[in-house]
């Protein structure tokens, strides 16, 4: 695994960067997407699409209209594939899961 990130170090420096810079709604999908696929754990996460299932079907949407731009590889990330479409379902996803934590449920 070492070898291949070395040999890969510049894309995967600059697949970090990129993160910097990124909107709260932004990052939020991408923890969305890394819970659901299974590669980080974020309990809350997990608790809120369980008991919000709009919420849960809105991300799959979403995951469905980046597939229909051509997004068919989860290791790509995924902005390159966004439309205005898709955009307008992450900032729901994201306005629910705001008003999800402030309840604090």
């Amino acid at each position: 695994v070492m070898q291949a990130a070395e040999r890969n170090y510049n894309g995967i420096d600059k697949w970090f960067k990129s993160w910097k810079d990124e909107n709260n709604e932004k990052v939020t999908i991408l923890k969305i997407f890394y819970a659901f696929s299974g590669w980080k754990h974020n309990q809350k996460l997990q608790d809120w699409l369980l008991a919000d299932t709009d919420s849960l079907q809105m991300f799959y949407d979403w995951t469905i209209v980046l597939a229909k731009n051509g997004w068919n590889d989860v290791y790509s990330d995924f902005r390159e594939y966004e439309n205005e479409e898709s955009d307008k379902l992450a900032t729901k996803i994201y306005e629910r899961a705001v008003l999800y934590a402030r309840k604090g449920a």
